[in-house]
């Protein structure tokens, strides 16, 4: 049984949440709280395996309960935002910079079609949240001291032309590491699959811009990929890259069950640039990305891997190790590092074409 605390200010939203998670016969409801402070006395006595956490409430508001929780009590902690509007998705990002693992649309009383996908997703995350391992902050001396495992030994010919990033449950705490450590003059574009709630992606890209120099977009279907540039796959669309190297928007039918996929987006690298590509799967539950990486790797180009020690799901990682797709596994501190190795070791090499 997966033991729940829900924490919510709303008498409504605490029984809708109650009923959606009461009726898995693999979920337990061991308490509610109506507010922050009642959540920490709760985590307390109730050690629960999994907290459902609500953005605003009176007092302590959910980033701060959050951070009691994290500090004092560390457990798995869902964001479950009631809306997608910027005061409250900034209380939902700063949660997760905080300790939350994901932030999910509150689902609604009605039982139209947009309500039972977000049951159906709250149920599912709740149930894999309860065996993520929750981590501690990134120790930054092992950036330095751990190279990582150097599985193929693959070098570029020259530098690469973009580097594709796949992630899912952690990836926003663990994107936000890895493009805070990287200059504004970064010289590729960095495009980027994230599986998340429909609705909160333009509220993961402005929290990252505030904590990146890169410039952070949404991508837009016929763009051209700009260096300095960090663009993310939109909702419910693949993101390809096709010749001479514009992005492409597709509706195609879901990849290991996303849409985005991040084996889509690596693809489509892969047989556009061949070896000038560089694909990074981090954090995740499932393989996508994994083929995806595979295929860069056939290609010539080059796989990086976040090792399990510091991934909140090591499931993405650990199928793309597997599958012989990483040239590189290492701890998420030490990724940023070494892609400016990577680009800046090539970028002293002249281009002879």
């Amino acid at each position: 049984m997966v033991r729940v605390l829900i924490v919510d200010d709303s008498p409504t939203a605490r029984l809708v949440l109650r009923q959606i998670l009461g009726a898995d016969p693999e979920i337990q409801v061991v308490g509610t709280a109506a507010t922050g402070q009642e959540a920490l006395e709760q985590v307390r006595q109730r050690n629960p395996d999994v907290v459902t956490m609500d953005v605003f409430m009176p007092g302590m508001d959910g980033y701060e309960a959050t951070r009691r929780i994290m500090q004092e009590h560390p457990v798995p902690i869902v964001v479950v935002s009631g809306g997608v509007d910027k005061p409250e998705l900034r209380v939902a990002f700063r949660a997760i910079q905080a300790g939350a693992l994901d932030v999910l649309q509150k689902p609604g009383v009605d039982p139209g079609r947009a309500s039972e996908y977000a049951r159906r997703r709250l149920v599912a995350t709740v149930k894999l949240m309860a065996s993520v391992r929750v981590l501690r902050q990134p120790d930054p001396a092992r950036a330095a001291g751990s190279p990582g495992l150097r599985a193929h030994g693959a070098t570029p010919g020259s530098r690469p032309r973009c580097i594709g990033v796949v992630a899912s449950t952690g990836g926003p705490m663990a994107l936000n590491t890895l493009l805070r450590g990287l200059p504004a003059h970064f010289p590729v574009p960095i495009v980027v699959v994230q599986h998340m709630a429909p609705g909160f992606l333009k509220g993961l890209v402005d929290w990252l811009q505030g904590h990146t120099a890169l410039r952070c977009r949404v991508a837009q279907d016929g763009e051209w990929p700009q260096a300095g540039t960090v663009y993310f796959a939109p909702d419910d669309r693949h993101l390809v890259l096709v010749r001479p190297g514009r992005f492409r928007l597709e509706e195609g039918p879901p990849v290991h069950y996303v849409r985005p996929s991040g084996t889509v987006l690596l693809e489509s690298m892969a047989r556009l640039w061949g070896k000038q590509s560089l694909g990074v799967v981090l954090t995740g539950m499932g393989s996508d990305g994994a083929e995806g990486l595979r295929a860069v790797h056939h290609h010539g180009g080059i796989g990086i891997v976040q090792d399990e020690a510091t991934a909140a799901v090591w499931g993405m990682p650990r199928a793309a190790v597997e599958m012989g797709a990483a040239d590189y596994v290492l701890p998420l501190e030490a990724i940023g590092p070494k892609l400016l190795e990577l680009v800046g070791r090539v970028a002293e090499v002249p281009d002879r074409r």
